[in-house]
C-alpha cells in the first residue's frame, strides 16, 4: 500500500478545515462578542503492516475563550463582560449565551438583545423594566435600577471549560453542558456603557491563511511526487526492465 498518500489526503482534509475556520473568523472580526474558532489537531497512528504510519485527524473545534477590546459607547443599554461570564438569552429554540451586551428596551420594557431575544436573570427569567420609569443603571454585579429602585438583574453564567460549544445566531453558543449562574463578582463583572469586540486577530488570521495555503500546496506537490514515482515503477516492473 503506498501509504504517503493517505497521509497527504488525511492532511489535505486537515487543512481544509484550518481554512474554513480561518474564513469564519475573519468573516466575524468585527462582530460584537464574537470568538473565534480554533482547531485542535491530533496524530493518528496506524499499525497496519509493518510498520506504523502516523496520519492527520479531522481536527476539533472549540472557542478561543480570550476577551476581545472593550469599546466604550456611552449607551446605558450596553454591557460589557469583564472575565468569563455569558448574557442568557431566550430564543425560539431554547437558551443561548453571548458576549455580546448590547441591548434595547422594548415598548412593553421587556430587555432584548439586537436580535430580539430576551435577556434572562439568573433564575432564567426574561428581565422587564418600565419604559417610563426613566434611565438605566447597571452594577458591576448586574443589578438594575430606575429612579434609585432596583426593578432586575442581568443573569451571568459561566460555561465549563470542556463543553462542546455549537455556534448559533447573536454571536451566540449553546453548550453540550448546562450553564451555571456566577454568584461570586471579584472576577466577573458587567461594565456599563462599554461592549467587547470580536477577539479575532485579523493580522494573525491571513499570516494562518498563508501557512495553511503553502503547506497544502506542498502536500499536493508531494503527493503528484508520490503518485508519479510509484507509476514509473510499475511502468520498470511491468516492463522487465
Amino acid at each position: 500500500m503506498q501509504s504517503s498518500l493517505y497521509v497527504g489526503l488525511s492532511a489535505q482534509i486537515a487543512a481544509r478545515r484550518q481554512l474554513d475556520s480561518i474564513a469564519n473568523n475573519v468573516a466575524n472580526a468585527n462582530t460584537t462578542g464574537f470568538r473565534a474558532d480554533e482547531i485542535r489537531f491530533e496524530q493518528l497512528i496506524s499499525s497496519a503492516g509493518d510498520r506504523n504510519v502516523s496520519f492527520a485527524s479531522a481536527g476539533d473545534t472549540y472557542v478561543q475563550q480570550r476577551s476581545g477590546s472593550m469599546v466604550k459607547s456611552d449607551n446605558p443599554l450596553d454591557v460589557a463582560i469583564s472575565g468569563d461570564g455569558w448574557l442568557a438569552l431566550q430564543t425560539p429554540n431554547g437558551t443561548i449565551y453571548t458576549r455580546d451586551g448590547r441591548m434595547t428596551m422594548a415598548e412593553n420594557g421587556l430587555l432584548q438583545s439586537v436580535n430580539g431575544y430576551s435577556i434572562l436573570d439568573a433564575g432564567n427569567a426574561p428581565i422587564r423594566l418600565n419604559p417610563a420609569d426613566g434611565p438605566v443603571s447597571i452594577s458591576r454585579d448586574g443589578m438594575i435600577t430606575q429612579n434609585g429602585i432596583q426593578v432586575g438583574a442581568l443573569g451571568l453564567f459561566s460555561i465549563d471549560q470542556g463543553a462542546k460549544l455549537t455556534r448559533t445566531d447573536n454571536s451566540g453558543v449553546i453548550p453540550d453542558r448546562p450553564a451555571v449562574p456566577i454568584i461570586d463578582f471579584r472576577f466577573h463583572s458587567f461594565m456599563q456603557g462599554f461592549t467587547e469586540n470580536s477577539n479575532v486577530n485579523p493580522v494573525m488570521e491571513m499570516s494562518r491563511l498563508v501557512m495553511v495555503q503553502r503547506s497544502f500546496e506542498e502536500m499536493t506537490n508531494t503527493m503528484e511526487s508520490s503518485e508519479s514515482s510509484f507509476t514509473d515503477a510499475i511502468k520498470t516492473l511491468g516492463s522487465g526492465v
